[in-house]
């Protein structure tokens, strides 16, 4: 992309009032945006109203600081970075199939590998940003294990759910495999949240960030609804870990299915306010998720591993030891310590010196409140 060219991107997708439909529309009418900008404000008017058509005939504000910020950074790294726009070749043709693609997105990390994504070999991991012990364990299982099957992980890099399902794509990723996209609601300037920052240099390095916002777009929170019809619409199918009732994740599975594409839930605890999503989505008629086979089955994607069991209820080993008789009463639940003593039958002392045993073995977590809950690994 020319630098001309980009400025006139910009001034047209800044322009008060130009949202993403109204520049589709001005672009099917007069064809890119430097032709649109040599059109008189008249036959802007007949095709997106008298309003807009004004708006348009003044350079939005800090229009030049935008296009140097945004130079500046594409020039920064020009073998990482890219701008691709509706009609480019390099543009993802998953997108182009949903009703609102992203007239503009920015990548960075493989970018060579944008032209070739295909929804066929992409699965979004959503869930919640406040996960079990748990449901980490299964997002990064899952996306593990699907990422060696051949599958991209598609997800938004937020706390939770998202960033173990970044993190198991990475892990099961072969060298050259696009392992894992990171789509979020900041410009790629910047990471959100701080925290991923160095998962966001690691995805870089073997996968894809994209953004539909421009550079130097702070973290605000409209944006992060919007940019899940990205995350949806590149992958096949969405699997989604836990969810509470109010979450964002079940936006994300509401528009996979308005993009007909498929959605998984992995049922959890009905005493867990993270399983509730899950279980709502189950009855309106999502696949209900208990192993990657599930999965694979449902997407028709051959699956190297058939005879290994993947599923996530296998006990973690198959020895018998006095802990496995406490790991049973604990059961899959967030359990405290007076139920679990009453279960046992063990006095406090001994309890506790189990529970620590097993804490230390990673067989159990410790949660807020006195609770505890067994992990079970896939």
């Amino acid at each position: 992309m020319e630098r001309e060219e980009l400025g006139a991107w910009l001034r047209l997708l800044q322009t008060p009032g130009v949202g993403p439909e109204t520049a589709r529309k001005l672009l099917a009418a007069f064809g890119p945006p430097q032709a649109i900008h040599r059109q008189p404000p008249s036959a802007w008017a007949a095709v997106v109203g008298q309003r807009v058509a004004q708006a348009m005939a003044t350079e939005p504000e800090d229009l030049a600081t935008l296009v140097q910020a945004t130079w500046a950074w594409l020039q920064n790294d020009p073998a990482h970075r890219a701008i691709v726009t509706l009609g480019d070749e390099d543009y993802p043709a998953p997108l182009l199939q949903t009703e609102d693609p992203p007239c503009l997105l920015y990548a960075m990390g493989c970018t060579a590998q944008l032209r070739d994504l295909r929804s066929s070999q992409a699965l979004a991991i959503v869930g919640s940003r406040n996960p079990t012990p748990q449901g980490r364990l299964n997002a990064r299982a899952f996306a593990q294990h699907l990422t060696q099957t051949g599958l991209t992980i598609v997800s938004g890099l937020a706390l939770g759910v998202d960033g173990a399902a970044h993190e198991g794509a990475l892990d099961g990723a072969a060298a050259g495999q696009c392992a894992t996209i990171a789509v979020v609601g900041t410009g790629l300037d910047r990471v959100y949240p701080r925290q991923h920052l160095p998962l966001a240099h690691r995805i870089a390095q073997h996968g894809l960030i994209l953004s539909e916002y421009p550079v130097g777009t702070p973290p605000r929170p409209e944006n992060f609804p919007r940019r899940n019809r990205i995350i949806s619409g590149l992958s096949q199918g969405t699997l989604v870990v836990e969810a509470a009732l109010e979450s964002g994740s079940l936006i994300t599975a509401r528009q996979a299915l308005e993009q007909g594409r498929e959605v998984f839930a992995i049922p959890g605890s009905i005493h867990s306010p993270q399983s509730r999503g899950c279980h709502a989505l189950i009855r309106q008629g999502a696949k209900l998720v208990e192993s990657v086979q599930d999965v694979l089955e449902e997407l028709r994607v051959p699956d190297p591993f058939a005879q290994v069991p993947l599923a996530l209820d296998t006990p973690p080993h198959d020895t018998p030891t006095p802990e496995h008789g406490l790991l049973t009463l604990l059961g899959h639940d967030p359990v405290g310590l007076d139920a679990l003593q009453a279960r046992s039958g063990l006095d406090t002392a001994h309890l506790q010196a189990e529970l620590l045993d097993l804490e230390l073995q990673g067989e159990v977590q410790r949660l807020p409140g006195g609770l505890f809950q067994r992990l079970v690994r896939g």
